[in-house]
C-alpha cells in the first residue's frame, strides 16, 4: 500500500525542516511530496538544499491549485492514498496510521478531526466550523465534525476525481458536493498544534469571506454543480503535466 503525504507550502522556509525532518526520522514508511506554491521566501531553497522531494510552482495558485497538483503527481505515480498534511506543524503524523485504519473500512475520504471525542470550544473562528458543519448537515442530511479540519485523507478513487477534473479544491463544500454524491466520509479524532511560525494562507478578513463563501456555496451553488465523471485519461499525458 503506497501513501503519499501532500504538503503544499507558501512561505514556510520557519517550519518545513522541522516538519519534513520528523516525517523522514520517525514516519519513514509514509511518502511525501512538498508542493512549494510560488513562495516568496526562501522554502524553494531550502527544500532543494536539504533535497527534500518537492514540486516548485511558478506562481501562487493558492491551496486548490496547489493540492491538486499534489493529486495530480499521486495518480501518476500510481498511489494507493494520499493525504492533505501542512506544512506548518499543526497536523502530527502520529495519527496517519489510525485514519488509514479507518479508510481500510471503504471510506472515500477519512478527516482528521478534532471534534469527534471533544467538544468544539466556543471562538469566532469555531463559530464559522459550526456553521459549516450545519449547513453540510443541512444540505446533505450528514454531519461532519470537523469540516474545516486540513488533514483529509482520500482513497485512490478520489485521487482519480480531484486529479482529472478541475473543479475540485480541499475545501468543506467539495466534501459536502461529494456526500450528495455518495461518497463514504468518516472522522477520526486527532489533536493539532497551533502554528508557530510562517504565514497563513488565511488572514483575519480572508477567514471571514472564506466561511461566507463556503456557507453560500454549500447551501446554493452546490445545487447546480454537476459532477465531473472521472476521464480514462492517458497517465504519459498526465505525467508530462507534473514533472
Amino acid at each position: 500500500m503506497k501513501v503519499l503525504l501532500i504538503i503544499p507550502a507558501y512561505n514556510e522556509e520557519k517550519s518545513i525542516v522541522k516538519v519534513i525532518d520528523n516525517l523522514k526520522e520517525n514516519y519513514p514508511q509514509y511518502e511525501y511530496v512538498i508542493i512549494n506554491d510560488g513562495s516568496m521566501d526562501h522554502t524553494s531553497y531550502i527544500c532543494h538544499k536539504n533535497k527534500y522531494d518537492i514540486l516548485d510552482l511558478p506562481v501562487n495558485l493558492g491551496l486548490a491549485g496547489a493540492f491538486q497538483t499534489g493529486l495530480k503527481y499521486a495518480y501518476v505515480c500510481g498511489y494507493d492514498y494520499a493525504m492533505q498534511f501542512d506544512a506548518d506543524g499543526q497536523h502530527k503524523p502520529e495519527f496517519i496510521e489510525a485514519m488509514i485504519k479507518e479508510m481500510q473500512k471503504g471510506y472515500d475520504i477519512v478527516i482528521g478531526s478534532r471534534f469527534v471525542e471533544k467538544k468544539r470550544p466556543f471562538t469566532l473562528r469555531m463559530l464559522g466550523s459550526f456553521l459549516i458543519s450545519v449547513a453540510t448537515r443541512m444540505s446533505t442530511g450528514k454531519k461532519i465534525k470537523d469540516p474545516t479540519s486540513g488533514m483529509r485523507l482520500f482513497n485512490a478513487k478520489m485521487i482519480a476525481e480531484f486529479a482529472l477534473n478541475l473543479n475540485y479544491g480541499p475545501e468543506p463544500d467539495t466534501i459536502s458536493y461529494l456526500l450528495k454524491q455518495g461518497a463514504t466520509i468518516s472522522e477520526v479524532q486527532v489533536e493539532m498544534d497551533e502554528r508557530q511560525e510562517g504565514e497563513s494562507y488565511l488572514n483575519i478578513s480572508r477567514s471571514m469571506m472564506y466561511m461566507l463563501r463556503m456557507l453560500l456555496s454549500i447551501l446554493f451553488i452546490q445545487n447546480f454543480r454537476k459532477r465531473d465523471r472521472v476521464r480514462k485519461s492517458n497517465k504519459s499525458y498526465m505525467e508530462g503535466e507534473v514533472k
